[in-house]
């Protein structure tokens, strides 16, 4: 009976702790869940997709079901990852052993819109495939502030490939680093999210709206690309 007793109390104790824990991962301003607040956010700043050529959404989207970014981390909500495949299969040549078999590491990453360069990581070294660096979770990566209240976050970096700097104004379409593996990723990829405040502590992920690019061969004037899209830009 103390046995049952004690699995009983173990199990509601546990499951107040978890509601607790989810409500302060979710909850927004003024008592709201942050879904309800940004869900049907409409994306101020005027942004395209931040690279050149056919690339693959990997994840992305405004549900669990579509996308493992959006219940761990409030920040990265509605992030996407994105690689480069061809015939939309295959994202590298051999064995995909060494971050040069992947088709898009190395490949030019440009501003998705205007704003001035808040955050700069460059120094991080490049995982070997396969191999996480979980200490240095973003690796080397930028923000762009839209000087709206969006802060554009970019991502896994290649290493000392990033050739904007602090307090640089940026515009949209401009070079400013290249795709790479560093910190918590496994294969060279681009994540990117749009998020409320330069730091990821404080920040509310937002939904993300492109606008002038083709789905799946579909041309979008706006909108937010889901997972196992192909996308270009116009």
């Amino acid at each position: 009976m103390r046995l049952i007793k004690s699995t009983a109390y173990t199990f509601i104790v546990s499951f107040v702790f978890l509601l607790t824990s989810c409500a302060d991962l979710l909850m927004g301003d003024e008592g709201k869940y942050d879904e309800d607040i940004y869900l049907n956010y409409k994306t101020k700043t005027v942004l395209e997709l931040p690279f050149d050529g056919e690339w693959y959404i990997n994840a992305g989207g405004k549900s669990l079901e579509q996308n493992h970014h959006f219940a761990p981390h409030r920040h990265q909500r509605y992030a996407m990852d994105i690689v480069q495949k061809v015939n939309g299969m295959i994202t590298q040549t051999g064995k995909g052993t060494k971050n040069e078999d992947y088709y898009c590491f190395g490949k030019r990453l440009n501003a998705p819109g205007d704003g001035k360069i808040a955050v700069v990581v460059n120094n991080i070294e490049d995982n070997v495939p396969g191999v996480l660096n979980t200490d240095q979770a973003w690796g080397n990566y930028l923000v762009i502030d839209h000087l709206n209240g969006e802060y554009s976050c970019m991502v896994h970096f290649k290493k000392n490939s990033i050739i904007v700097a602090v307090g640089d104004n940026v515009v949209r379409g401009q070079m400013v680093g290249q795709v790479g593996n560093s910190g918590n990723s496994t294969g060279p990829h681009l994540h990117y999210h749009l998020q409320t405040a330069v730091s990821r502590s404080t920040g509310v992920g937002l939904p993300i709206q492109f606008v002038n690019y083709f789905a799946d061969d579909v041309f979008t004037q706006r909108g937010e690309p889901v997972t196992y899209q192909t996308v270009r830009k116009n």
